[in-house]
């Protein structure tokens, strides 16, 4: 048996390159206040506890009920879009994901209200995986992280379009961001309802109530036909409050 020729040596590995993660340099309220945040073991095993944690607490405290999560596409991105009447309504949105896809899905959070300090923004990072979203100074480009995340396949985006917590109970009109962000594409749009959450948990009280609480989670909607003109815009904004109102049994 010969052995190979020096110039037919088989070629070694490849040296190994240690490259930190690139917001490495960046302060702990800077990463959790940025986005797209980089991928971390220990916070997704906070997460799927807190997750499992929150799941039993609502079914337990809230007598919680899901309808309709067949409705949720199982493959490529969507975005779920509900009415926002509680700070319970991420969380019960959440609970009607798949527990495989949290790490995913990423609920549109007020960056003034949920980023403002440090302890909020680690529990809006950390816990309910929320997407950062400025309501005032930078609402194009809060829409243009929606549409790259939502150009992933795989991820999921949980959108209020009222923009705030109603106080009466009235499920207001929904702004334009959603229209724009799904005009002209194939991106689902999941309309949910949820019923309850105001009378648990309203605005001003320190901690929930035990009061029930109803999913109610819709067929899947396109608009893919729809140009994005405000015309069509406003049209999708209209068509899925209906479509929540629906849901709910409340008027339009």
């Amino acid at each position: 048996m010969s052995g190979a020729r020096p110039d037919e040596q088989t070629p070694g590995p490849e040296p190994w390159v240690f490259q930190p993660a690139p917001d490495l340099e960046r302060s702990v309220a800077e990463r959790l206040r940025g986005f797209p945040r980089e991928p971390d073991m220990l916070v997704y095993g906070a997460r799927s506890l807190a997750s499992l944690v929150l799941r039993g607490w609502l079914r337990a405290y809230h007598r919680m009920r899901v309808v309709g999560r067949e409705h949720l596409p199982r493959d490529g991105s969507f975005v779920m879009v509900a009415n926002h009447a509680s700070h319970l309504d991420a969380p019960c949105l959440l609970s009607g994901v798949p527990l495989g896809r949290i790490h995913r899905t990423f609920p549109a959070a007020a960056a003034d209200y949920f980023f403002d300090n440090l302890p909020t923004s680690a529990f809006s990072a950390i816990f309910i995986n929320a997407m950062p979203f400025d309501r005032k100074a930078k609402g194009e480009e809060s829409l243009a992280i929606c549409r790259t995340l939502l150009g992933d396949p795989g991820n999921a985006l949980i959108l209020f379009p009222e923009g705030t917590r109603t106080t009466t109970g009235k499920i207001a009109r929904f702004r334009s961001g959603i229209g724009r962000i799904v005009a002209g594409t194939d991106i689902p749009v999941v309309p949910c309802h949820l019923a309850g959450a105001g009378l648990a948990w309203p605005k001003g009280r320190a901690f929930p109530r035990p009061r029930r609480l109803a999913l109610m989670i819709g067929a899947p909607r396109v608009y893919r036909d729809v140009e994005t003109t405000p015309a069509g815009v406003r049209h999708i904004c209209d068509d899925l409050r209906a479509a929540v109102c629906e849901l709910g049994g409340v008027p339009d």
